[in-house]
């Protein structure tokens, strides 16, 4: 059989823990550094989310019809998605110049080489919690605001933690065996 009429094996676990680095995946990553990952220790990434926050809360302030309480969760939902998708979602390099060491990493496991509770890491936990508290105040604790905001930041923050560090779901990428 080659492998063009082969079946692929789809895991039947929904949860799947992505492998360790190999000894040649870490001799890889530790050639070259690794400048996706790097720039948040940088001071003016650490200023680039409250200024996305504010320009989103002002995006959406200009457009008529628009409450604030809407504004507010429309502000979380559109941070949250895009922090999702940047810091989670999207593995590896979008740069060709670590010839694909960082392929199985997301930018969440590849900032500060995974090390947990750093000073960035923490920042950037914190940014989604404190984004949803504000919105939550002003969207004067309705209880549909309030559950909308609290689910858009749980999807982001348990991500973040360092029990689902290396943990994959297959309903959103392929398990090991199918890449």
């Amino acid at each position: 059989m080659t492998t063009e009429t082969k079946r692929r094996r789809r895991s039947s676990s929904l949860v799947f823990v992505e492998p360790p680095e190999t000894l040649e995946h870490k001799s890889d990553q530790a050639a070259l550094p690794n400048l996706n990952a790097e720039w948040v220790n940088a001071k003016g990434a650490w200023l680039i989310h409250p200024f996305l926050i504010v320009a989103l809360k002002l995006f959406f302030d200009i457009w008529p019809g628009i409450t604030q309480e809407l504004s507010w969760t429309l502000t979380n939902i559109t941070y949250m998605t895009g922090s999702y998708i940047m810091f989670h979602w999207v593995r590896g390099i979008p740069f060709d110049f670590n010839a694909g060491a960082f392929d199985n990493l997301n930018m969440w496991e590849q900032i500060d080489n995974g090390d947990q509770y750093t000073p960035a890491k923490k920042y950037l936990l914190s940014v989604p919690i404190i984004l949803f508290l504000i919105s939550t105040h002003y969207t004067h604790y309705g209880i549909y605001y309030f559950l909308i905001n609290l689910l858009a930041t749980v999807a982001v923050v348990i991500p973040k933690l360092p029990a689902t560090h290396r943990v994959r779901l297959s309903v959103f990428t392929d398990p090991p065996e199918n890449r």
